[in-house]
């Protein structure tokens, strides 16, 4: 599959940026070695990255994945090896993985990603069945998901502290693909097999600005390892809290936060000689989905927001009223395909690039939440996986790759460091 032709806007910094990121491959890599010596691995994730030109960064992190079937099939290989290595680390005499997807079953395209997951666990050696969270599925049911593959989603049965299907299945290893958005469920609670991501993963626990508080401390390290400035690859942010967007509380607080945030924002432009706007993204601090995220120039836009906007921004994933929100810095995105804004998703497994693809949005713009009803997927092909090219440009499609793997990694990183310090055991 040839990989998508990019039109970025590349100013001197970025280049500079990757040049920098190239030279210093060893001393990288050496990095990440000593890191994942110190710290657990999550068991996989996704990041969405920006590219700005002038900044490259992560602006999520999603510690359960849902689009493995948007990453290219030539790059199996890479996930099952991957799959492999994740699995010998939790239980090295597994022999079988009960995959718990979200209960969403109608969303067919949700459902293919389910199929990906349980084929390459599958091409790793394991049994994979897969169990369900759903009260409504009370028997196995037969599901297709978009491109025509068949999954038995079946109910979950708990003996003591294992879960198990109805007919004995007993896994060693129990893989959610749901990110716990409604709450733990006492089913999940105190199991003695092998969990994976952990129960405090979820968003019933998780919250954004501990993920980037914990980013903000690894680009520090990184930072001083390429002498560069931390914010070319690391978005501002703040937390507003005790809001109500229906009654308007916490209305003026969140107003000022955008207000000190986009003033930070100029004195880094100005410094870099940067002529656009600076924008902030307003997103709830817990959830996915891209609900509940607002993109604003000024202070004022946050303010007075009418009733379809409120009601936008109220409500997430599983009906949640929104009280929380992070104010993130925006990273515009210069990257297009066929003259449609895109920004690119890296997927990993263990510590290891699997693969990504681009999300792309024909209406919507540089500036703005690009997860959103109307994006379709381009695979992302990795030239010689995720290896750079050192006799390439720094721009080329290699190297560029090379870069997305390495900020993805430090989100990965920081995701590590976020878990270890909510662990309600540690």
């Amino acid at each position: 599959m040839p990989v998508p032709h990019l039109t970025t806007a590349l100013k001197g910094p970025l280049l500079e940026l990757e040049s920098r990121i190239i030279a210093a491959q060893p001393q990288i890599e050496h990095w990440f070695r000593s890191q994942w010596q110190h710290h657990d691995t999550p068991f996989y994730g996704s990041v969405d990255l920006r590219n700005s030109g002038f900044k490259l960064a992560p602006v999520d992190m999603n510690l359960f994945p849902g689009g493995f079937n948007n990453l290219n099939p030539e790059f199996l290989p890479l996930a099952v090896q991957a799959a492999q290595s994740a699995v010998d680390k939790v239980c090295p005499e597994a022999r079988s993985l009960l995959l718990i997807p979200e209960n969403h079953t109608r969303n067919t395209f949700y459902l293919q990603n389910v199929a990906t997951l349980a084929h390459i666990f599958g091409q790793a050696g394991l049994k994979v069945r897969l169990g369900s969270l759903n009260p409504e599925i009370t028997e196995p049911t037969e599901l297709v998901a978009a491109n025509g593959d068949k999954l038995l989603l079946e109910p979950l049965v708990r003996q003591g502290n294992r879960l198990r299907l109805a007919d004995g299945f007993d896994p060693c290893v129990v893989l959610l693909n749901n990110d716990l958005s409604a709450g733990i469920p006492a089913l999940l609670q105190n199991l003695e097999q092998a969990l994976l991501p952990p129960l405090h993963a979820g968003w019933a626990v998780r919250r954004k600005t501990h993920h980037f508080r914990a980013y903000d401390q690894v680009c520090q390290d990184f930072s001083r390892l390429l002498s560069i400035d931390p914010w070319l690859i690391n978005p501002y942010f703040a937390q507003c809290s005790n809001l109500d967007f229906h009654s308007r509380q916490g209305e003026e607080e969140l107003a000022r936060t955008v207000d000190e945030m986009l003033a930070k924002i100029r004195v880094k432009y100005a410094e870099y000689g940067i002529t656009q706007d600076p924008f902030v993204i307003v997103k709830a601090d817990a959830g996915t989905y891209g609900m509940g995220i607002m993109s604003v120039k000024s202070a004022e836009e946050v303010v007075g927001l009418n009733r379809k906007a409120r009601n936008k921004m109220s409500v997430v994933k599983e009906g949640l009223e929104v009280s929380e929100v992070i104010v993130q810095e925006g990273v515009y995105t210069f990257e297009s395909i066929n003259e449609a804004v895109a920004e690119p998703v890296i997927y990993m497994m263990d510590r290891y690039v699997i693969g990504g693809f681009y999300r792309v949005h024909t209406g919507r713009g540089i500036d703005e939440n690009l997860n959103a009803p109307g994006m379709h997927f381009v695979p992302l092909s990795f030239e010689c996986p995720c290896l750079p090219d050192k006799a390439g440009e720094p721009d080329c499609p290699p190297n560029r790759f090379y870069a997305y793997g390495v900020i993805a990694r430090l989100a990965l990183l920081a995701s590590a460091l976020e878990l270890e310090a909510t662990d309600p055991d540690a």
